[in-house]
């Protein structure tokens, strides 16, 4: 190839645009800020489009051969834009976990191997570990216990505290995330386990132990960090047996997805206080659901799937974009793709 059409499906700057395009000039973009969003921390905003704008959008989608973003976010949409096109080649998503957003599209089996699949993996681990430790250190320092007294107006009575070389963490999921995450840990003292697949290099970590072994981890370990990504083997996988194996009082941090967690089973952990903290990133329903007791749980912090998000973000997930079109340009294997089978 000499040359390839990219639409910009998704809000992108000026700047990136530019920086795209002085990564790898062999790019003939199309960029149409008018029918997008306004480029910004967040990703997931919907531009409202009136008819003629949405015929436009559909036009412009319909004749790339790359997309950077799923249209829209949405499933329905990716569908429609691959049986559209048959000259689409290849499609980066914006998520870390967007093999999700592919998966949703329900394509054939055809239409899934006629297009190589992407994930911006890698780019949100540093923001995300740096959240999972804040969520380990928050529970250990008796975040709630603080400022339920503060709100008292109360001087409260001094407790122990957890403290890093006497606290043992379970980082499940070792991908760029998970593997970030522990370097963190072990540099403060922390003695990490993980808990993955199949069997992984990941410094700071003391032992990788496989998934069949999480409930015996959990019951040894004063925090688990769950960095997984969404798929069906993960599903549930902080389930209502794990947690009730896991060491009373332990602290649970999600900067993966909402739907690895028996939610149900979660919130009563958390009632009965057999899991003494927890700090969710995501949750198996977003936005949370207004009747959700998570909201109101004092040993609760809820972040709204924001961690990830860094001012830094959108040029790093350019310039991985930039970095494999030259390496489809040359006919080289493209960095994070997804795999069409588990969708991860």
């Amino acid at each position: 190839m000499t040359q390839l059409r990219v639409v910009i499906a998704t809000p992108l700057s000026d700047e990136n645009v530019a920086l795209l395009r002085e990564r790898e000039p062999r790019l003939d973009i199309v960029h149409e800020p008018s029918l997008l969003a306004k480029a910004n921390a967040d990703w997931m905003i919907k531009h409202q489009r009136n008819a003629q704008q949405q015929e436009e959008y559909e036009r412009m989608l319909d004749t790339a051969e790359a997309l950077f973003g799923v249209p829209d976010h949405s499933g329905k949409a990716l569908a429609r834009t691959v049986r559209a096109n048959p000259n689409l080649r290849w499609v980066h998503t914006i998520p870390a976990g967007g093999g999700q957003q592919v998966k949703s599209a329900e394509l054939s089996r055809e239409e899934l191997d006629r297009i190589v699949f992407t994930t911006s993996a890698g780019v949100h681990a540093e923001p995300l570990a740096e959240f999972a430790l804040f969520g380990v250190l928050a529970g250990a320092k008796l975040l709630p216990y603080l400022q339920q007294a503060q709100r008292r107006h109360e001087w409260a009575n001094r407790r122990t505290m957890g403290h890093a070389v006497d606290m043992t963490v379970a980082v499940v999921g070792l991908g760029s995330i998970g593997r970030a995450t522990a370097r963190k840990l072990s540099a403060l003292g922390y003695r990490v386990l993980g808990v993955h697949r199949r069997e992984v290099e990941a410094e700071g970590v003391e032992r990788v132990h496989p998934v069949e072994e999480f409930a015996e981890v959990a019951a040894v370990s004063d925090a688990v960090v769950l960095a997984l990504p969404g798929t069906e083997q993960t599903n549930g996988m902080l389930s209502r047996e794990v947690l009730a194996a896991i060491k009373p009082g332990a602290t649970v941090v999600n900067v993966g997805r909402g739907s690895t967690v028996d939610e149900p089973a979660l919130i009563e952990a958390l009632q009965d206080e057999r899991v003494g903290f927890a700090a969710l990133d995501v949750t198996a329903v977003e936005p949370l659901p207004e009747d959700s007791p998570l909201w109101d749980l004092p040993n609760v912090l809820l972040s709204p799937h924001t961690a990830a998000i860094s001012e830094h973000e959108p040029r790093l997930i350019a310039e991985l974009f930039a970095d494999n079109a030259t390496r489809l340009l040359d006919g080289r294997e493209l960095r994070n793709v997804v795999n069409t089978v588990e969708f991860y």
